[in-house]
């Protein structure tokens, strides 16, 4: 069972998915994943519980599609005002390095979302594809390619986002300084090369 894709939503509906989330990112923000109670969520964006469920079937669908929301927004500011570093694997590490001050500003809420992505089950697989697709979109657009991506440079990519998964992890459960994350997410992107032009 899958969430209610924006596709299919009337206005009125996007607009209670918004509330939503809104006030599940409030909670969670406020008490990390355990503070996020689907009646609380209910009753507090004014929706009837069945109605939540038919929105979001889970808690993890939830705090997914929050995470979807936020790295939606992300890759938009990013568009428009893109890294300034000079070469490719500068700018990947500039841009997940903006992505995880953003995670410093809501420790919770991220504590929430990344504990979301842990759990989810093949129930939220369409949710998490999402999330890796616009990962990897925002890696891709930080490295400037001027074509398709080749097999290798797809493969870097998805030696990045495990990185920075496994970084994020490890700075919200202690065991990872600020300052050893950052130096992880600047080694990681050194694999990432100037494209080359096709021939």
């Amino acid at each position: 069972m899958t969430t209610k894709t924006n596709s299919t939503l009337t206005e009125r509906q996007e607009q209670r998915r918004r509330r939503i989330l809104q006030v599940s990112a409030h909670l969670a923000n406020r008490g990390g994943f355990e503070a996020v109670h689907m009646r609380e969520v209910a009753e507090l964006s004014g929706v009837a519980l069945g109605t939540l469920y038919r929105y979001f079937p889970s808690k993890v669908h939830l705090l997914v599609a929050i995470m979807q929301e936020q790295l939606q927004q992300m890759h938009e500011r990013l568009r428009r005002r893109p890294p300034d570093a000079g070469d490719p694997a500068a700018a990947v590490a500039e841009t997940l390095t903006r992505a995880f001050r953003g995670m410093q500003r809501e420790p919770r809420l991220a504590e929430a979302m990344v504990r979301a992505l842990t759990f989810a089950d093949r129930s939220v697989s369409a949710e998490v594809d999402t999330v890796s697709r616009l990962t990897t979109a925002i890696v891709l657009d930080a490295m400037g390619l001027t074509g398709p991506p080749t097999a290798e440079q797809l493969s870097v990519v998805r030696v990045i986002e495990h990185t920075w998964h496994s970084t994020l992890i490890a700075w919200l459960s202690g065991r990872a300084s600020i300052a050893q994350v950052t130096v992880d997410i600047e080694t990681v992107c050194r694999l990432v090369t100037p494209s080359r032009p096709n021939p």
